[in-house]
């Protein structure tokens, strides 16, 4: 096990996340983090159906406190383990890197909590707009009343892990999201509560368009 080509694309990822200034607290994390990964990353075809089966790996021994940040690492980093020039290129001309994450994190919660609390949970306007408009986008796709029962509750669920956030911003979002992946501990589920959560969110986000966005992916991969 020589890790070369790893080795090289963690240099370059950290290299570049030094130029931009990153705390030395926070990369210090992130290369513990890959170098895990790059042990999993080993030998496989650069591949992106590759990658997300080593990220899965990986983070099923992942504390559920750190999904978030080993999530974000992940993301970033996969263009660096394809060598993907345009893709580095991309990220950073759209600040797609992470070098000041979000201190607050959604209240601690298991799934059976969470479900319960749907039961006699209340929703204020802006949410109920957003569910609301959800389910008729899904209506109007054709979707039997089951699926659009199962994909407003995971909606719903969103909406409760959301309450305590300062901001109502993508990175919250995607807080939150990446913090209650691990409470489904059946992939099925898990990949089922990534696509409504990415439907879902064009509706919280107020996107005109969000309705077109209903029902296009169903692939649920976890780096998205």
């Amino acid at each position: 096990m020589t890790l070369k080509r790893e080795n090289e694309a963690i240099n370059a990822y950290l290299n570049f996340l030094q130029s931009k200034g990153i705390a030395q607290e926070l990369l210090g994390k992130r290369t513990l983090l890959l170098k895990k990964l790059s042990v999993i990353l080993d030998k496989r075809t650069l591949d992106g159906a590759e990658y997300r089966e080593a990220i899965e790996l990986l983070m099923e021994k992942i504390p559920v406190e750190d999904w978030h940040a080993s999530l974000t690492t992940a993301r970033e980093f996969y263009p660096f383990w394809l060598q993907d020039i345009k893709a580095i290129t991309r990220l950073n001309v759209n600040a797609g890197f992470d070098l000041e994450p979000l201190t607050w994190k959604p209240l601690p919660a298991s799934l059976k909590s969470l479900t319960e609390s749907l039961v006699t949970e209340k929703f204020d306007v802006s949410e109920n707009w957003s569910l609301k408009a959800y389910t008729q986008a899904l209506r109007q796709e054709g979707s039997e009343q089951a699926l659009v029962n199962t994909r407003v509750q995971l909606s719903k669920m969103m909406l409760l892990r959301l309450r305590s956030a300062p901001d109502k911003t993508h990175k919250s979002y995607r807080t939150a999201v990446d913090l209650t992946l691990p409470l489904f501990t059946m992939k099925q589920n898990r990949r089922l509560f990534l696509v409504v959560v990415r439907e879902f969110y064009h509706f919280w986000s107020g996107n005109p368009d969000a309705a077109k966005m209903v029902l296009k992916d169903g692939s649920g991969n976890i780096l998205l």
